[in-house]
C-alpha cells in the first residue's frame, strides 16, 4: 500500500479512477468523490467558506485576500506530517483553485518529511489524460493507468467519428458570471472534442475576465455556463443571468464540478454531454445538463 494524500479534488478522482481511494489518508476539504471519502480520510487542506456567497461576493473575498497577500487555502502541515505520506499529489496551476506545491514542499521540507511530491500542471484534454498516466506511475499501477487513460481516448474518438462530418456551432463556455470570464485551460478542447467551435477562448491559456459585448460580439450559437466550483442546480440560476445579458441566444447549463472545471476522469463526461447539446441525437450523455434559454431548434 502507498499511502497517498491528494490536496486537490481533480487528484482525488484520478485516485480512484485507478483504484487506489482505499490508499487515500489525506484529502482537501473540497474533495467530494468518491462520496464519503472526507469521512474516510482526513481533511489536510481547509480554505474560504463561500457558502451563502454570490458570485460577485465570492469574486470580491478572493481579491481582497489576494490583495492583502493572505493564503486563500490552509495546508494543515501537522496533520499531514502525522500522515506519514508516500506521496502528496498537488498541483500548480491556479492559485485560486487550490493549494500551490510551493507551499506543501515547503511545509514538508520544514518538518523533516520526506514524501514524495507529484505536482499537476494540465493545461490542456491532453495533458489531463497525461496526469493519469503520472499518476499511476507514481503511485506503482502503471498498467493500470494505462488502461484508464486509454479506455477514456477510445470513448474522445467514438465521439470524434460521431460528430465528424456535422457543422460545428460556434459556442462559449462561460466559467464565471460576476464579473464574466471565459473557461481556458482544457475547456476550449472539450468543446472542439464534442464537434462544436469554440470561441471567445484559446485552448491552453489561463481564463480570462471579459464583458457582456464582448461576448455577444463572438456570436456565439451556443452558450454553455460552467460556474467554476459548482454544480448543475447552481449552474441554471448563473445561467438564467447570462441568458438576460445575452437575449437570443441558446444558453445551456452544465455541472462544472462534475464535467468541465476538475482536470479528471470525469472531462470525458463532459465531452459526452457537450457533444449531446450540440449534437441532439448523435451522441447519447446521461451527464448534468439543463436548456435554460432558446432553443436546439434555433442552431
Amino acid at each position: 500500500m502507498v499511502r497517498l494524500v491528494s490536496l486537490l479534488p481533480s487528484a482525488t478522482e484520478i485516485v480512484d479512477a485507478l483504484g487506489l481511494s482505499g490508499d487515500l489518508v489525506g484529502v482537501s476539504f473540497e474533495c467530494d468523490q468518491p462520496p464519503g471519502i472526507r469521512e474516510r480520510a482526513a481533511v489536510v487542506v481547509g480554505g474560504l467558506d463561500t457558502v451563502g456567497l454570490s458570485p460577485g461576493e465570492i469574486d470580491a473575498a478572493v481579491r481582497a485576500r489576494v490583495a492583502a497577500g493572505e493564503d486563500l487555502y490552509t495546508l494543515h502541515a501537522g496533520a499531514l506530517a502525522e500522515l506519514a505520506p508516500d506521496l502528496v499529489i498537488t498541483q500548480d496551476l491556479c492559485q485560486v483553485c487550490a493549494l500551490p506545491a510551493g507551499a506543501v514542499t515547503d511545509a514538508l521540507a520544514h518538518l523533516g518529511t520526506t514524501a514524495d511530491v507529484l505536482t499537476l500542471d494540465p493545461h490542456t484534454l491532453d495533458d489531463v489524460l497525461a496526469t493519469i498516466t503520472a499518476v499511476g506511475a507514481r503511485a506503482g499501477v502503471p498498467d493500470r493507468a494505462a488502461e484508464v487513460a486509454d479506455a477514456l481516448r477510445a470513448r474522445l474518438a467514438a465521439v470524434a467519428r460521431a460528430v465528424a462530418g456535422r457543422p460545428r456551432p460556434r459556442v462559449a463556455v462561460v466559467e464565471w458570471v460576476d464579473p464574466p470570464f471565459t473557461a481556458g485551460h482544457w475547456v476550449p478542447d472539450l468543446v472542439t472534442a464534442a464537434g462544436g467551435e469554440p470561441v471567445g477562448a484559446v485552448a491552453g491559456t489561463r481564463s480570462v475576465s471579459t464583458t457582456w459585448d464582448a461576448l455577444e460580439a463572438g456570436d456565439p450559437e451556443v452558450v454553455l455556463v460552467a460556474p467554476c466550483g459548482f454544480g448543475l442546480e447552481a449552474a441554471v440560476e448563473q445561467a438564467r443571468e447570462v441568458a438576460r445579458h445575452l437575449p437570443g441566444r441558446t444558453v445551456w447549463a452544465i455541472d462544472a464540478d462534475g464535467l468541465v472545471v476538475r482536470p479528471g476522469p470525469r472531462l470525458v463526461d463532459g465531452v459526452e454531454a457537450i457533444a449531446s447539446v450540440l449534437h441532439p441525437g448523435a451522441v447519447s450523455a446521461s451527464a448534468a445538463v439543463a436548456l435554460v434559454a432558446g432553443s436546439p431548434a434555433q442552431r
